[in-house]
């Protein structure tokens, strides 16, 4: 590792996902955009596999730090603590960026001072591909709805007048916890138009757990932690609320017509199949 202090650290949490970590590591290291530093997190991985893999784990500018397993937000700041870049990019092990996320997020970071998170669009791959829709970054629809893609460019500077992840999320959420402690410094949001993120789908992930108990759980400790912020924009937060339900309701008559159309599709081509056979 280099005595200079890189302009970017990516801060890599890894729980037993040893088997995806390569692709998340070779994705940063094959950034048009070279000034940074990888540092991976074992939260007390306990799969033999992922132990191995980490035990001689040697790529550049990369180093590892091991801790007791204490869950991802832990995990984070435990990374977050150990950085020494300007500029922090989290990545979760089992994902990917796109090769010229960093090079646009740092000019965008470099450029304007306001600006205290660098987001982009995403792309899913592994159990499922396809570009993963995601409405606009709009304020205060952030408040209901998590606007900002996990591995999201944001300021040590700001991180550091923040309670950091909170470990209180332990569902999930820890980022949109974390997007809201950095808009409250009045932070703008940037969103490069075109995909930097790679999300891989897979059974078994936190995702794919969320059940509507859990979610209830995350969205009470995000108001709980962010309370003056959601009191204060109250009547906005119900605005985006019959906003959402109007949008559902579009969504589901649209769902509903095409449904239509394909039923009648359908039986309009068994009638005509049973005028063929004469039934």
């Amino acid at each position: 590792m280099s005595d200079q202090n890189p302009k970017v650290s990516v801060v890599i949490p890894c729980y037993n996902m040893g088997q995806y970590l390569d692709e998340a590591v070779k994705s940063v290291l094959a950034q048009t955009y070279q000034d940074f530093e990888i540092i991976i997190v074992d939260d007390g991985s306990t799969d033999e596999t992922t132990k191995q893999i980490l035990s001689s784990y040697n790529q550049p500018k990369t180093r590892v730090i091991r801790t007791a397993n204490q869950g991802p937000s832990a995990a984070r700041n435990t990374g977050i603590q150990q950085a020494r870049g300007e500029y922090i990019l989290p990545l979760d092990a089992d994902d990917k960026v796109a090769s010229r996320y960093m090079e646009k997020a740092v000019e965008i970071l470099d450029a304007s001072e306001n600006v205290g998170i660098v987001t982009c669009e995403a792309e899913l791959f592994g159990d499922e591909a396809g570009k993963w829709t995601m409405p606009a970054y709009s304020f205060p629809r952030i408040l209901l709805e998590n606007l900002i893609v996990e591995p999201s460019f944001f300021r040590i500077e700001d991180y550091r007048k923040t309670k950091g992840y909170n470990p209180n999320m332990i569902y999930s959420h820890e980022d949109h916890d974390l997007w809201l402690s950095i808009i409250e410094l009045g932070r703008s949001v940037y969103r490069i138009p075109e995909v930097g993120y790679y999300y891989r789908r897979r059974a078994g992930s936190r995702d794919a757990l969320m059940n509507a108990e859990r979610r209830v759980h995350c969205f009470t400790n995000l108001f709980h932690n962010h309370q003056a912020l959601y009191e204060s924009n109250i009547d906005h937060v119900f605005r985006c609320i019959e906003d959402l339900r109007d949008e559902l309701k579009k969504t589901r008559l649209e769902l509903l017509h095409i449904k239509s159309r394909r039923l009648f599709k359908l039986l309009d081509r068994w009638w005509r199949l049973r005028e063929r056979l004469g039934i």
